[in-house]
């Protein structure tokens, strides 16, 4: 079921991997909502194709090619959908995964080469600190905002893939209640949403959880915009898990 946030048309929303996964649909579910989406992707072809796509169907959507890694693409971003549509209200900071599964390398941890480990750090980490950044400023001079960082279960409960978890925990946590504590006073806002399995990826639904079944994307998407809604404008600095039940259980639930 996809729910209605009338309040967020006219709002402009930066989505960083805004070309394929979560932050596709997020991108597509906020331009249904009629908010201006600013597309960032470092797929460049894939970005405008879906950008135009959403065009089509009426919605207001501007792909951006970045590479999140680099503070002065991130900053372009910012500043031309400031200058393209006069106000940032939106950041949902979308892009990231494994650097084992996207470079198609080894994961074992003993054995990863140090640059696919900064590789990870800089685009699950690195990447959401650059954006929140650049457009903080924004948020602040207008004094509104909403800030959304995606996490996940393996940034609270670890995993095989060490430095994914190491860089989502920072974001969960330090940079998501920092950015909290910046912008409070002046009316911006920051939460993070936690997923566990979702049916991104076909082996998402192999993944077990206690209530035995992955996520839609539909359901973490329609929590981001609501948390991005007025209905939420007392909920700031907070975690919102979308897992399942993983982490209410210290037990082993491959079983289930």
């Amino acid at each position: 079921m996809k729910m209605i946030f009338d309040e967020l048309q006219g709002k402009t929303a930066i989505i960083t991997g805004a070309a394929s996964g979560m932050g596709l649909l997020c991108a597509q579910r906020l331009a249904e909502n009629g908010a201006n989406v600013v597309m960032a992707d470092a797929d460049e072809e894939a970005v405008r194709r879906k950008a135009q796509a959403i065009a089509e169907q009426g919605g207001s959507a501007m792909p951006a090619v970045v590479d999140v890694r680099f503070y002065n693409q991130v900053e372009q971003v910012a500043k031309k959908a400031a200058e393209q549509f006069g106000h940032i209200d939106i950041l949902v900071n979308c892009a990231g995964g494994s650097a084992a599964r996207i470079k198609q390398v080894d994961g074992f941890f003993p054995r990863m080469d140090p640059e696919v480990i900064d590789w990870g750090l800089d685009v699950n980490l690195k990447g959401p600190l650059h954006f929140a950044r650049a457009v903080l400023p924004y948020m602040l001079e207008q004094k509104s905002g909403v800030m959304i960082n995606v996490g996940s279960t393996c940034g609270n409960a670890g995993s095989g893939s060490v430095e994914y978890s190491a860089a989502k925990s920072g974001v969960m946590y330090g940079l998501t209640k920092s950015v909290a504590m910046y912008g409070a006073r002046h009316g911006v806002r920051c939460c993070c949403v936690t997923p566990g399995p979702v049916l991104t990826r076909p082996a998402m639904a192999n993944m077990p959880t206690p209530l035995g079944y992955a996520a839609e994307p539909w359901e973490v998407v329609d929590l981001i915009l609501y948390l991005c809604s007025d209905n939420a404008r007392s909920m700031t600095g907070a975690e919102y898990l979308v897992d399942g039940g993983r982490s209410a259980t210290a037990l082993d639930v491959t079983g289930f």
